[in-house]
């Protein structure tokens, strides 16, 4: 038991330095098209009762530094109960560029995600080069589009940007780090040319790659419709490429609530589960460090604290090196507690996964 303990420490100690030294030698980043080479591109935005969180992306859109003869907005009211309606509609009318649908109502006779069904329905007006996606309830940077359209290197399918979570309060800023910490292992898989989840707020695929794929319309039923496109892209032989810079930040909102938070982890665990064994191997390494650390301390006692504190610093490193690359400024003091936040919150994640109760998103409920 200590020797497998043991092993279980020193991967994850491993893992963490050569993290940090492929962040230093090894990074992929593309070089941007000549300015006469943007191409025109659509974003499709699908929007479920977000009138509290509408203004701050519209307001984005406005400051793009973007030709906006080359952008079509294109935005999905997916059978909302509130003022999302209206606020779309006011401002698509301001805009030349800009459109509205309603969305089609779901059928009963067999399992349909909303969001990948109103994005498909977005796709067939889009005309755009480059599909880009993002979500209401958040904010994208001036650059944004010119930072994502300049990922497209060589076979690359998809681009997945870099996301920050906003607002205040302590259950917000190890919320963000969660963000950093998974997409920290995405860029580094990506570098290497293996397959990566795609994040349905901050991520852009080539229309012709798209519609060689099938689109959103011909996925498979599942509650994480960005994973299953970029699986899909990846079947299809094209990359999928991690873009972190500030160029392709992002804003999202943070879960105000710990049971906000759990329901949306217990909907993210459906996709997890329908990852390759090794990314499963990877995340049950992290996950089991915890109570390998803890057994080691029970049996060695002291003698263990090094490797601990080493994990620790590591690990904030890890995360504040990353964070820089978007310009984004961690706290060292805060990052280094990460892990009090992050054992019992992947612990409860899975106890709740398996609880017997169904799931809610964007006010529907999922058996």
């Amino acid at each position: 038991m200590i020797q497998l303990a043991s092993l279980i420490l020193s991967v994850v100690l491993i893992q963490f330095f050569l993290i940090l030294w492929r962040f230093k030698w090894n990074w992929l980043e593309f070089p941007s098209p000549k300015n006469h080479d943007w191409p025109k591109v659509s974003i499709l935005v699908a929007a479920r009762n977000e009138e509290e969180n509408l203004p701050k992306l519209l307001e984005s859109f406005e400051k793009l530094d973007y030709s906006m003869d080359k952008i079509q907005f294109l935005f999905a009211n997916d059978q909302s109960e509130d003022k999302t309606p209206a606020i779309l509609k006011d401002w698509c009318e301001r805009q030349t560029n800009a459109s509205l649908i309603t969305t089609r109502e779901l059928s009963d006779s067999h399992p349909v995600n909303p969001k990948a069904e109103a994005l498909a329905q977005l796709s067939e007006n889009a005309n755009g080069e480059i599909y880009l996606f993002t979500d209401a309830d958040c904010a994208v940077s001036e650059k944004w589009v010119k930072g994502m359209v300049s990922g497209f290197g060589p076979n690359v399918g998809m681009v997945v940007g870099v996301t920050h979570v906003y607002w205040k309060g302590f259950l917000r800023f190890f919320q963000d780090l969660d963000w950093w910490n998974t997409q920290g292992f995405m860029k580094v898989a990506s570098d290497l040319g293996v397959s990566t989840s795609g994040m349905g707020n901050n991520m852009a695929v080539k229309k012709r790659i798209y519609d060689e794929c099938g689109g959103f319309e011909n996925l498979k039923f599942n509650l994480t419709e960005d994973l299953e496109m970029s699986k899909s892209i990846a079947k299809a032989g094209y990359r999928v490429h991690s873009e972190i810079k500030p160029k392709t930040l992002v804003l999202t909102k943070a879960e105000k609530s710990l049971k906000k938070l759990l329901a949306q982890r217990k909907r993210w665990m459906f996709g997890v589960l329908t990852l390759p064994w090794y990314w499963k191997v990877i995340l049950a390494f992290q996950f089991f460090y915890f109570p390998a650390a803890i057994y080691l301390i029970f049996q060695l006692g002291w003698f263990m604290v090094p490797f601990i504190l080493a994990k620790i610093f590591l690990q904030a490193s890890f995360h504040r090196s990353l964070a820089s690359r978007a310009g984004i400024k961690l706290s060292y003091f805060r990052v280094l507690s990460f892990d009090f936040y992050f054992f019992p919150t992947t612990a409860l994640t899975i106890l709740y996964y398996f609880w017997p109760s169904p799931i809610e998103w964007k006010s529907r409920i999922y058996p």
